[in-house]
């Protein structure tokens, strides 16, 4: 467990159960719990958050949680309106919706180290990871929706023969010897899309849980060698420099997994 190996004997130790999914199932059919239930649990939040704001009677200039949901609406709605230029309704709701429910998820790194795996290991649970968007399987599974929603706006936009002759047709031409270069290049185009979406956020909320254990195992070299005072003062200067700079990549994150699905669906709609 994850308070337990906080005083275990090497690194290995303290590592390895911070990055250990609590599971259900073998092989393919893993499903990680963590991740399933603390994803779940922020939608719902951020969910009866929006709701509430909306409800929210303002007489005049709005205030409080209102204001700030609209500013984060009007913000969203922006973007969406400098990259989409047709009716950008459910854009805006997509990217409403990712904006938050991202930044939701990522914040969850920002929560003390251990804090996590304590809560758990009181509920019976060896293992329990706290950060979402830190598990590639839930960065995979939204890019995997952002993919569906690109092909349904192309088949829209284009029909469904407009579609399949633009995979076959795009870029070199219709001429059947070149039908499967054609082919080739927009299959690799289209699934980089959701590999790179994934990728990106996964690998640096990642990061950023590596680098917070590693501040943790400086404070306790510190410890080992002049003593508990140099854990905590190392721990607290370093911990907060670096969560401060991680406020920055949570905000930077999120915008850029709200805007990229715009991005997309827009090219998705061009005819080549």
């Amino acid at each position: 467990m994850a308070t337990e190996a906080a005083h275990g004997e090497s690194p290995t130790d303290y590592i390895v159960p911070h990055l250990t999914h609590l599971k259900v199932g073998s092989g393919f059919w893993t499903f990680h719990v963590d991740t399933l239930l603390v994803s779940a649990s922020l939608a719902l939040l951020v969910a009866v958050m929006l709701v509430r704001a909306a409800r929210v009677k303002s007489n005049g200039a709005p205030s409080g949680l209102r204001a700030f949901v609209e500013w984060v609406y009007e913000f969203v709605d922006g973007n969406v309106a400098d990259i989409y230029h047709g009716n950008r309704a459910f854009l805006v709701a997509l990217g409403m919706t990712l904006f938050t429910w991202v930044v939701a998820m990522n914040a969850m790194d920002l929560l003390p180290l251990d804090l996590p795996g304590g809560i758990a290991s009181m509920l019976g649970a060896d293992y329990f990871r706290v950060v979402p968007t830190a598990d590639l399987n839930g960065t995979v599974a939204m890019a995997i929706v952002v993919l569906v929603l690109i092909v349904g706006y192309a088949i829209r936009a284009k029909g469904v023969g407009g579609y399949l002759h633009e995979w076959i047709a795009a870029p070199f031409g219709s001429n059947p010897i070149l039908w499967i270069p054609n082919i080739f290049l927009n299959a690799v185009e289209l699934i980089a899309k959701p590999v790179s979406l994934s990728m990106r956020l996964f690998g640096n909320m990642y990061a950023g849980e590596i680098l917070f254990m590693l501040i943790a195992l400086l404070g306790m070299a510190f410890a080992a060698s002049i003593g508990g005072v140099a854990l905590f003062v190392g721990q607290v200067i370093f911990g907060a420099a670096w969560a401060v700079f991680h406020i920055l990549i949570v905000l930077l994150q999120a915008y850029i997994f709200m805007v990229l699905p715009v991005v997309y669906i827009s090219m998705a709609e061009e005819h080549h």
